[in-house]
């Protein structure tokens, strides 16, 4: 029987995980949907990976940046904008300083080819993700709830 190219990802990973005591192939795709690399071959396992995980936090950061800098911002962002507390805004701020800080050192390593230091930055943002996922969490759940509530009483223009 064919193994799948899931499984041959997953079979690819084990010795760089083993060489640089990387988390396991499970833990970073429930984290970071890194199965969706199987969708193209490379020799460049690793920095795959650190693309992929790149793109969640990116994904964060360009939400963070809308709440802080709310130029061109959907107008359920300006209406939850109004309400957020002021403990929101600075975790909100404390959180998008991570993600630029990660950002960067990712497309830092998308100049230089180096696996260790793609398994370093594998590990860290991890790590960082796991410190940062609850809060994050109660951010959206605050903006959620002022949304909603914002909705009961009536529109952002009247």
């Amino acid at each position: 029987m064919e193994k799948t190219s899931l499984e041959k990802l997953k079979k690819q990973y084990v010795p760089l995980q083993k060489k640089y005591k990387l988390p396991s192939f499970l833990e970073l795709n429930k984290e970071f949907d890194i199965e969706k690399i199987q969708e193209h071959e490379t020799d460049f396992l690793l920095r795959e990976i650190r693309r992929t995980m790149g793109e969640k936090m990116s994904a964060f950061l360009r939400f963070f940046e809308t709440i802080l800098n709310p130029v061109m911002a959907p107008v359920f962002i300006l209406t939850s904008l109004k309400n957020l507390n002021a403990y929101d805004k600075d975790l909100i701020e404390k959180k998008y300083k991570v993600l630029v800080s990660l950002e960067l050192r990712s497309i830092g390593l998308d100049i230089e080819n180096n696996e260790k230091k793609e398994a370093a930055f594998i590990q860290e943002t991890l790590k960082k993700w796991k410190e940062m996922k609850q809060e994050i969490q109660q951010i959206i759940d605050d903006l959620t709830k002022i949304q909603a509530h914002s909705e009961k009483k009536g529109s952002y223009f009247g």
